[in-house]
């Protein structure tokens, strides 16, 4: 017999959508034109320094005070006249087009944030270029989708998938562009978006491989712990992290809505000003500060300089990105707060080697450990900070270290500074995005919590309709296979009306059964049945049989209402 033709609409139920079928493809094509774009967008701000500030900027070049006090002014003009959505570091902006924008970021965005942050950023702004690398990537994938008229949810899932590889492409560490995306900006994903994620991460690494070579940023000897008690260094190290990280936080708490409120007139000049303060400290001694500062981590890494000078030099930075920042001044956070980690953690290291010589600790391991440590307080993204130093320096012997002062620093910080800091810059633009942090820490509801003993008759399923029919109901019907049918009232009416008396229940009853329910479950999953059920039966897992309790409508209402 001839099987009958599938119609038109069934066909096109069966058959992957276009959308479907060209996701996994763009993602990748994503990966790699951001990938380019922020491989020039690192070689505009190079040439910048070198053309502003001179390839070994010192000490008394009254360059130092006049191009980041110029780049400011003519940041400014651009940002108020052309660019207004340039402002930021981009990570919220990212967030911000996922959850409100449906995906959309202007492609006028990335050219105003890809001009203003590599002027900024290239003339000494103490701002890092990985944040607006990612906010360029976001709005390339944003472009790319519309363009191709993809479906309202598509687009708004390329914007963390443009976000992940413009991250991975500025940090040439994959993993951590992935948990961060997942981390902050999304905070859920499935497998079908960690999938888009991960090719388009790969994609940009590659392009920046071809550019910049495979080796990692750092490089620092492999670690050995010889004596236990280097981990009470690391210990004083998460500390002293967790500390700094509020002071950070507070400091642009402080500084930044205070020059929001100021008349509209000062916002062309507030990034001259902190261009002109943040010049200012290179001048009088620490050029140091000034840029994203990676030249400066690696000679802290070995050795280069006192522990008293990189505790001053970290103290600066947060002064210097406080207020390049405040001031509206487009540029990352993520540079800074791994300068910052990096002077704190090699200040420690130093500190150890001088006072207490028979330890063998490396003070390139305790500035690298004291980046992830403020990256984990400060930006509050535990996972993304371990991963992260591990790519950075592709050195896996330091793990231990960097995962108990990661911890440290971040339970700290979260004890100390319960808004975390991007959440703190949401509510100062006004916009109400999804803390991610509170997301993790939030308990879920499950089954359990609403259950309580079961206070209806339950009955094997071979028990007929008429001893059933005496007692009270609602009632549990146990079936041969262990599960339960919940029958009602009106239906057990019902059944004795048209069957004979003798009748088993288990005959009587509907082929549609009671879910399964088991106590570990999300309470949320109960929810559609109770229209059909008035109670459900709640299983143990090792013993099919066994009813654990029951959960009624009003019980997970009651559960909701308590949270």
């Amino acid at each position: 017999m001839k099987p009958p033709e599938l119609t038109q609409s069934e066909l096109e139920k069966i058959a992957p959508s276009r959308d479907e079928r060209l996701f996994l493809v763009l993602s990748i094509f994503i990966g790699v034109l951001s990938g380019l774009l922020v491989v020039l967008f690192r070689v505009a701000i190079e040439w910048i320094k070198i053309l502003t500030l001179g390839s070994a900027p010192h000490p008394g070049q009254y360059r130092l005070l006049i191009a980041p006090a110029l780049a400011g002014l003519l940041v400014a003009a651009l940002v108020q006249r052309f660019f207004p959505a340039a402002r930021g570091s981009g990570v919220n902006q990212a967030k911000a087009a996922l959850y409100i924008y449906n995906g959309y970021i202007p492609f006028r965005t990335v050219v105003g944030k890809f001009v203003t942050s590599a002027i900024a950023i290239g003339c000494g702004h103490s701002l890092g270029p990985e944040d607006p690398s990612l906010q360029i990537g976001a709005g390339v994938a944003s472009a790319v989708a519309r363009r191709l008229n993809l479906s309202k949810q598509r687009l708004r899932l390329f914007a963390p998938i443009g976000a992940a590889a413009g991250l991975a492409a500025a940090f040439n560490a994959p993993i951590s562009a992935i948990l961060f995306v997942i981390e902050e900006v999304i905070g859920r994903w499935s497998a079908a978006v960690l999938g888009s994620i991960v090719l388009s991460a790969i994609s940009s690494v590659v392009v920046a491989r071809w550019f910049w070579g495979p080796e990692p940023i750092f490089r620092i000897p492999p670690v050995n712990l010889h004596d236990p008690r280097e981990l009470i260094a690391y210990t004083v190290l998460g500390v002293v992290g967790g500390f700094s990280a509020l002071v950070f936080s507070k400091a642009l708490g402080y500084l930044r809505p205070r020059l929001r409120l100021l008349p509209r007139w000062t916002y062309y000049c507030q990034p001259a000003i902190a261009g002109l303060l943040v010049g200012l400290i290179g001048f009088a001694g620490f050029p140091q500060v000034m840029g994203p500062g990676y030249e400066v981590i690696d000679q802290a890494m070995h050795s280069q300089f006192t522990w008293q000078l990189l505790f001053a030099l970290g103290l600066l930075k947060i002064l210097a990105t406080t207020l390049s920042f405040s001031s509206g001044t487009p540029g990352g956070m993520f540079a800074p707060t791994l300068f910052i980690g990096a002077m704190l953690g090699a200040s420690v290291g130093a500190f150890e080697r001088h006072f207490f010589p028979h330890l063998t600790g490396s003070i390139g391991s305790y500035a690298l450990v004291g980046m992830g440590v403020l990256f984990a307080g400060f930006l509050r993204a535990p996972l993304t900070s371990a991963f992260m130093v591990l790519e950075v320096s592709g050195n896996y012997s330091i793990v231990l270290p960097v995962i108990l002062s990661n911890t440290i620093a971040y339970l700290l910080s979260r004890g100390l500074q319960p808004v975390p800091i991007f959440e703190v810059l949401t509510k100062q633009d006004g916009l109400h995005l999804p803390s991610m942090e509170e997301q993790r820490e939030e308990a879920a509801l499950t089954v359990e919590d609403a259950l309580h003993p079961v206070e209806v008759p339950v009955f094997p399923g071979n028990t007929p309709l008429q001893v059933i029919n005496e007692a009270l109901s609602p009632c549990l019907i146990q079936l041969w296979d262990g599960s339960c049918y919940a029958l009602k009232a009106d239906e057990l009416v019902s059944l004795s009306a048209t069957l004979a008396p003798e009748t088993p229940v288990e005959r009587a009853l509907p082929p549609d059964r009671v879910p399964v329910l088991f106590p570990d479950m999300p309470l949320e999953s109960a929810l559609p049945y109770f229209e059909r059920w008035p109670l459900l039966p709640v299983m143990n897992r090792a013993s099919k049989e066994t009813i654990e309790g029951v959960v009624t409508l009003e019980d997970v209402m009651r559960q909701y209402q308590r949270r």
